[in-house]
């Protein structure tokens, strides 16, 4: 074979290589996002820079009530004519077809869109929003990390118990959020990422509570 063009091969391999293992930690341990909505100020603000952790992946580790959490948007929102408080489920539709229109939307992410929300609750827990308030199992939630003059309403899904592979989650910035309370509870397999940096703007680098 000739030299070069043994060596342009040889590089060739080398970019694939890289290019695999690349794709396998952004998909499987971490990538960064930009927050490109209002619905979790003041926590995280337009822009803001964020690192994803995507371990869970492959360890399986459960989630947290409270953990900021990435995941890809539903196809539908409900309205409170259509909401079954017993049956409270985000519907998925569009899910593409072919393996490379699946492998540019679940591994890429290139036409996804997601939802960043703060998890409220886990499978099995009973939610309850009524008058102004949540509540998680009967207990009234002390959600320190809402500003004083938010409010939580809901005319959607209001009162049900999160069903098994689920989580609750919504925005802090709750009068601007598009979040579970009109799209239903989401399948963990629908979950991209843990929040747990913000690395951009510099002066907030850090944890984000």
């Amino acid at each position: 074979m000739n030299e070069k063009v043994k060596d342009i091969l040889e590089w060739g391999y080398c970019i694939i290589i890289a290019l695999v293992f690349a794709l396998l930690f952004r998909y499987f341990v971490g990538t960064p996002t930009i927050v490109k909505q209002r619905s979790m100020y003041p926590t995280l603000k337009e822009n803001q820079r964020l690192i994803l952790n995507r371990t869970f992946r492959i360890t399986h580790k459960d989630f947290e009530r409270g953990e900021i959490v990435t995941f890809e948007a539903p196809t539908k929102q409900y309205s409170k004519w259509e909401a079954d408080q017993s049956n409270p489920i985000a519907i998925y539709e569009d899910e593409p077809k072919g393996l490379i229109s699946k492998f540019i939307y679940y591994s890429l992410e290139v036409t996804k869109k997601s939802y960043i929300k703060r998890v409220i609750a886990l499978a099995g827990d009973h939610v309850k929003i009524e008058n102004n308030t949540v509540y998680v199992n009967g207990v009234v939630q002390e959600e320190k990390y809402l500003q004083a003059d938010v409010v939580t309403e809901s005319e959607v899904f209001y009162d049900f118990i999160v069903p098994d592979g689920y989580i609750f989650a919504m925005g802090d910035n709750r009068t601007k959020s598009t979040d579970c309370r009109v799209l239903g509870c989401i399948p963990l397999e629908k979950v991209e990422g843990i929040v747990t940096l913000r690395f951009w703007p510099f002066d907030v680098f850090g944890k984000i509570d």
